[in-house]
């Protein structure tokens, strides 16, 4: 069983900066690519950005330049750092990994709270 821990949550002020974790229970190289996912109250879960087992990083068009997707393999680590954040990046944050077999995993989710 695959279990995958976020921390780093929390409420920050806009303009403000937080950096979650995703922490696997399996070798990072299980997986094939991970990534963090958002979903804000009544709207779908929308994907954030995701890096590859190469390192290849792809965002959301809404978060370029702001936040950035990195990994520690000795750790078996994602994060995402978050700068200049907004008030509509409030949402509950989801870690998810992919293994090749394409079966994905999910953490059970992060607060992120962006208000004055």
């Amino acid at each position: 069983q695959v279990q995958l821990v976020e921390s780093g949550g929390g409420l920050v002020q806009p303009g403000g900066s937080l950096r979650l974790s995703c922490a696997t229970s399996r070798n990072i190289f299980s997986f094939y690519d991970m990534g963090w996912y958002r979903q804000a109250p009544g709207k779908q879960r929308e994907l954030v950005a995701r890096i590859s087992i190469g390192g290849t990083t792809n965002y959301a068009d809404s978060v370029k330049g702001r936040f950035t997707i990195s990994r520690d393999n000795a750790k078996n680590t994602v994060y995402l750092q978050m700068d200049s954040l907004k008030p509509e990046d409030t949402a509950v944050y989801y870690c998810d990994a992919e293994t090749f077999q394409r079966v994905e995993y999910w953490g059970q989710g992060t607060q992120v709270t962006v208000s004055s």
